[in-house]
């Protein structure tokens, strides 16, 4: 390949990579530069990208037109518990199906699949009446429990646990390490980029739920983030969308702070055992 051909393939490639960079970043851009305006800003033509006079109120007055502490104390606990609950699920199952011998091994996986396959919106009403039939309306655990078992996580953990070599966890029994040794001392120290990976993706999912806590919650004291912007909507058209901008950057910022300080993780982790069946 002459080095012209190698430029132009590059610059085309670094094109691309930008062009596909703006599509992500452009609308958070925009939710930021929102946030700082008035109505009147917000509906200018040409757009202003940059406020010439920003508007830092709209924090504060977003911030006080809804319980915006309790949803984020509503948040981070059913995010919390939620997600320790559903990585270990998930490590338990992959380590499971990867390491242990045992009789109807890959009819379980089959139907883990296949429960992928199963939209969520089919699991709502058998969830509903479980968790109303146990009393658990407007509580924590009616909103933490039903996914607690999402299938999602414990497939990319076993995909991964087949990329190991199979000598590893044979040489820490050999030592004496039961299955739980092995798996906290061994196995976890060498996946730590897909057990990051997994995390992040059940953060991001359980943070950002609108439907299942809606749903499984009457009283505003148990509403999370996602359910309390819809507080600043005014129902005729005249929703103050500076507002609701600025409600935004608090939903978004603590996950897109995770993903900033966790990135280098991301990509090996969803790579890993891409080709292992």
């Amino acid at each position: 390949m002459t080095p012209v051909r190698a430029y132009g393939g590059t610059l085309v490639l670094y094109t691309l990579l930008i062009m596909t960079a703006l599509v992500f970043v452009v609308p958070l851009f925009w939710v930021f530069s929102a946030s700082l305006k008035d109505t009147q800003q917000i509906y200018t033509f040409p757009p202003v990208w940059i406020p010439t006079e920003p508007r830092f109120a709209n924090y504060s007055e977003a911030w006080n037109a809804a319980p915006f502490g309790r949803f984020y104390l509503n948040t981070i606990i059913t995010t919390f518990f939620g997600v320790a609950l559903e990585v270990v699920n998930a490590l338990l199952t992959a380590y499971a199906l990867v390491f242990i011998r045992f009789p109807g091994k890959n009819l379980i996986f089959i139907g883990m699949l296949a429960a992928l396959m199963v939209p969520i919106h089919v699991t709502i009403l058998p969830n509903y009446l479980t968790i109303a039939s146990l009393g658990w309306v407007d509580t924590y655990q009616g909103i933490i429990l039903p996914g607690a078992s999402v299938a999602f996580g414990a497939f990319l953990l076993r995909q991964h646990f087949l990329t190991l070599p199979r000598e590893i966890p044979e040489a820490a029994r050999l030592d004496g390490a039961g299955h739980l040794q092995t798996l906290w001392y061994v196995i976890l120290p060498i996946s730590r980029p897909m057990l990051v990976t997994v995390t992040l993706v059940s953060v991001v999912t359980k943070w950002n739920d609108f439907l299942w806590p809606l749903i499984s919650t009457n009283s505003e004291s148990m509403r999370t983030l996602p359910i309390g912007l819809s507080y600043l909507f005014n129902q005729e058209g005249a929703s103050q969308w500076g507002l609701i901008m600025a409600a935004t950057i608090f939903v978004i910022l603590p996950v897109l702070l995770l993903f900033l300080r966790w990135q280098k993780h991301i990509v090996s982790g969803l790579t890993s055992g891409a080709t292992k069946g």
